[in-house]
Formats: C-alpha cells, structure tokens, sequence
C-alpha cells in the first residue's frame, strides 16, 4: 500500500477547518485519551448494541456517535488518520467553503457510525455488538469519496516502504475503496479497539457518502473544486 506524503495541489484559501479538526484529534487524544487510554475508550465510543437497546452504553447513542469521531486507540491510528485528513481535506475544504465542509464532515461521520452499526446488528453477534467503535476514519472517507470527485486527475505522491511513486487520485483512491468493500464483505465487522479490528464498513458507507453527495453538489454548481494545473516537465 503506498503512504501518501503530498498531492501536490495547493489550496487557495487557508484550510481553517481542517487544521481545527486535526488539532482537536490531537487534542482529544493527547488531553483526553492517554492519561488514561482504555478507560477514555470504554467511555466515550459508540456501542452498537446501545442503538437496538441491547445493552446500555456509558453514554447514549446520540452522544457517543459523536464523541467516538475524535478517539482512536493507538498513535499509529491517529498519526494515520490524521495524515490522510491533512493531505486530503485542505483541498474538499477549499471546494466546499468552511462550514459547508464542516457539516459534511460531521454528517460523513454519523452515515460511517451509521453503517457499521447497522452492519453490526444485522449480521454480527451480540459480543460484535458490545464492542466500542471509535475513530475519524468514517468521517475522513466521506472526505476521499469527495475529493475523487472533485480532484480525479491530480497526483498522489507516496512510499511504497522506501521507494517514491506517484499515482493518479482516480486510482488511488479507487484502490483503496474496493480493498474496504472486500475486507467489509468478507464479515470483518469488528472495530478499532483492543482486540485491533477495522470498522470497514464505517470506511464503505462514509466514501459512498461522500461520493454521492459531492457529485450533487458539483452537479448542481454549489461546490467548484481548485482548477488543476498538470507538473510542468523540467527543461
């Protein structure tokens, strides 16, 4: 898989939001989480079971879902999710305007909650039930569906290990959606916490999200994405 470091495709307007979410992320993680990381993640992630009334969670449904978009459960996990949100957002941002793309992002993360909770009760047991979800993934693949709407032809720099390449966002981004479509069906419904499950079905129905709602947006002209300018060869 290759770790994106750039998409060389500047914004035109400073990615106030963006930067905000990140900075809460670390926030969260840093104030909240560490001193004392299990016990954070036992209370503010979203229970499944706590949607059909299967159990009774530390705080209701209606707040978890919301609360469990800014935890993650190890620094590889929010140094990663984080990465993508930089690297992506500023651009979805810079297309939507700041409270445009704010909403979308929040409304990316309860479609993601959303799916893997209902993922979960459909077709999982009770004890997938019980298990906490959290973390921006849900919310941050609404942002990828949007940019490979608005951002198709522009390139993605990255490591596969040590070597540099550069592939199309279409592709990129196409990848990595179908590697969550086939992992979500083949029944992984189990969530980022300590057992280190995917929730990726969250990832399936916060792209989708994305997707559908940019194209809507661009369609009906309410959203312009950064006009892009191919590299220039040197010489």
């Amino acid at each position: 898989m290759v770790l994106p470091l750039s998409d060389g495709l500047p914004a035109r307007r400073p990615p106030i939001v963006n930067w905000t979410l990140i900075a809460a992320n670390f926030a969260v993680w840093i104030v909240y989480e560490l001193p004392h990381l299990d016990r954070s993640i036992l209370h503010a992630s979203l229970y499944p079971c706590t949607v059909n009334g299967t159990c009774t969670g530390p705080e209701p449904w209606g707040i978890s879902w919301f609360t469990a978009m800014f935890l993650h459960g190890s620094w590889s996990h929010i140094l990663g999710n984080m990465l993508f949100l930089a690297i992506f957002g500023k651009n979805v941002e810079d297309a939507f305007g700041h409270v445009r793309y704010l909403v979308f992002y929040i409304a990316g993360g309860f479609v993601a909650a959303a799916t893997q909770t209902a993922a979960t009760l459909l077709t999982g047991t009770a004890a997938d039930a019980a298990v906490p979800t959290l973390g921006a993934s849900g919310a941050i693949a609404a942002v990828l569906g949007a940019y490979i709407v608005l951002y198709p032809r522009s390139r993605v720099f990255g490591l596969i290990v040590f070597f540099p390449v550069r592939v199309s966002a279409w592709f990129y981004l196409g990848a990595w959606f179908l590697y969550q479509l086939v992992e979500a069906n083949a029944g992984l419904l189990s969530t980022v916490s300590d057992n280190g499950g995917v929730a990726f079905f969250a990832h399936v129905g916060g792209f989708i999200f994305g997707f559908l709602i940019t194209r809507i947006l661009v369609s009906s002209a309410r959203v312009t994405p950064t006009p892009y300018i191919a590299p220039q060869p040197y010489g």
